[in-house]
């Protein structure tokens, strides 16, 4: 039940000025990475600006994505929630409108033990028939999932891949030594591509493919044709644009980058705001050193 290999695009939700869904915008999104080699597109996610959005949105958006997508390459929905109920109703919507799977973050705010995390997971695992990639991000939420609880995990069914985003290599390193070989792990940060493919990752799910697809894609390509010359070239030469891209809290930089290269101002839902002037230059100067303004 693997779902892709390569670069999936954490993909943005772009608004209007009145902050409804920009979908023409969002169209011209999806055509842009799949032109450019990404393997994947990933909707709703944390870069997606899901937690501000409707269910009524958020399956919008979803079904929308599904149908421009039109089986070119997979679509992975983010469904998951603090409230293992309303991931499963969220992850059964996700699935009638045709996803090819879904990411689950763990439980944040509320959270739970170790143990808690395994019945989460099963619970949502076993209401649906749909591949699932789990979401490990504890300087989001507070809760990390240790290398015990993935092998646990990793042993159901659909359960098939984790997208490891706590920045420890050490971590998952151990993960990648219990866990079967058929369990993927995605990395969750642009500048550790290389590190997780080197033992034994199958892709990245991105950030900053948004803007720069294409070399996303051939990172991993690269590596993974035994080009692991290129692949260390291209990686090193998007650390600086990746940084930028964090110099605050994701989506504002991206969204904004991608006004900057010419797909529509950035709007957003609050609690987030425009960037401080003294990161746009951050971000500015980050994108034209490696050519993109």
């Amino acid at each position: 039940m693997s779902i892709f290999t390569g670069s999936g695009v954490a993909i943005v939700t772009p608004f209007k000025e009145d902050k409804t869904v920009d979908f023409d915008t969002f169209e011209r999104l999806i055509n842009f990475q799949i032109e450019n080699g990404t393997d994947a597109i990933v909707v709703c996610g944390t870069t997606g600006e899901a937690s501000t959005l409707t269910e009524e949105e958020h399956i919008e958006v979803v079904k929308f994505c599904v149908d421009k997508v039109a089986k070119r390459v997979p679509v992975i929905a983010g469904a998951g929630s603090n409230n293992t109920m309303k991931s499963v109703k969220m992850c059964k919507k996700c699935e009638e409108v045709g996803v090819d799977g879904l990411l689950i973050i763990t439980p944040y705010y509320n959270k739970t033990t170790q143990k808690g995390i395994i019945n989460h997971y099963k619970t949502i695992a076993e209401s649906v028939n749909l591949p699932i990639i789990l979401y490990n991000v504890p300087s989001r939420t507070g809760l990390n999932i240790l290398p015990k609880t993935v092998l646990e995990l990793s042993k159901i069914d659909n359960i098939v891949a984790i997208k490891e985003a706590s920045g420890n290599i050490s971590q998952v390193v151990d993960i990648a030594s219990i866990c079967p070989k058929d369990f993927y792990i995605y990395s969750g940060n642009d500048n550790q591509i290389l590190p997780i493919l080197s033992i034994g990752g199958k892709g990245i799910i991105s950030v900053m493919s948004n803007i720069i697809p294409k070399d996303t894609h051939n990172i991993v390509k690269k590596f993974l044709d035994g080009d692991f010359e290129e692949s260390k070239n291209l990686q090193l030469s998007a650390i600086e644009l990746s940084n930028a891209l964090f110099c605050e809290v994701n989506p504002i930089p991206i969204k904004t980058a991608l006004e900057f290269i010419g797909y529509g101002k950035a709007y957003f839902r609050e609690p987030l705001i425009d960037m401080e002037d003294q990161d746009v230059i951050v971000l500015k100067n980050a994108m034209k050193n490696y050519g993109l303004i």
